[in-house]
């Protein structure tokens, strides 16, 4: 994708979370092989530019967008057990999850986690990864603090770029079986 929405804001600076960005600033992504069905998740968190947390994990039998989700997920948990009732934004490069989570979620809520069908007969069609969108409208709805914002992936920025190695080293942990 090479153009992003306008209501997605995006983190510019390609060093990373730097010296002049204070407060809590999470990076989450995920990752994904198509061959193996092995997916990867995780996050790193910044607190004044300097690393205070990460963590990931592995999945079998997964997809792209479910890790990447994931890695939201974790993030905005590990927030409410750590940070609670602290400002904090977790930054993605998943055009999917960002403008899900930002615009989408209320709406799929609002239809019982049903999206509308383009004929009129809307919410008949469950969401895609539905019982993640729920995790994660629960875990964002206790903290109005979290803001979720998209960064462009692979472009040099240190806090996406670490979340992406950590996220494939979680994909490599699941055994070939």
């Amino acid at each position: 994708m090479t153009s992003i929405p306008d209501e997605i804001p995006s983190f510019a600076p390609t060093s990373g979370v730097t010296e002049a960005q204070h407060g809590l600033h999470l990076f989450a992504d995920g990752c994904y092989e198509p061959g193996s069905g092995h997916g990867g998740w995780s996050f790193v968190a910044y607190r004044d530019a300097v690393e205070i947390a990460s963590d990931f994990g592995g999945v079998d039998d997964s997809s792209n967008n479910a890790m990447e989700l994931t890695a939201v997920l974790r993030a905005a948990m590990w927030i409410n057990s750590q940070t609670a009732g602290e400002p904090a934004i977790i930054w993605s490069d998943s055009v999917y999850a960002v403008k899900g989570c930002n615009s989408r979620r209320h709406i799929w809520k609002n239809n019982g986690w049903k999206k509308s069908s383009p004929n009129g007969h809307g919410r008949r069609r469950t969401i895609d990864n539905a019982d993640l969108w729920k995790a994660v409208d629960l875990q964002l709805s206790q903290n109005a603090l979290v803001t979720i914002a998209w960064c462009k992936g692979h472009s040099g920025i240190a806090g996406n770029e670490r979340a992406d190695a950590l996220a494939d080293r979680g994909r490599l942990s699941i055994a070939d079986g």
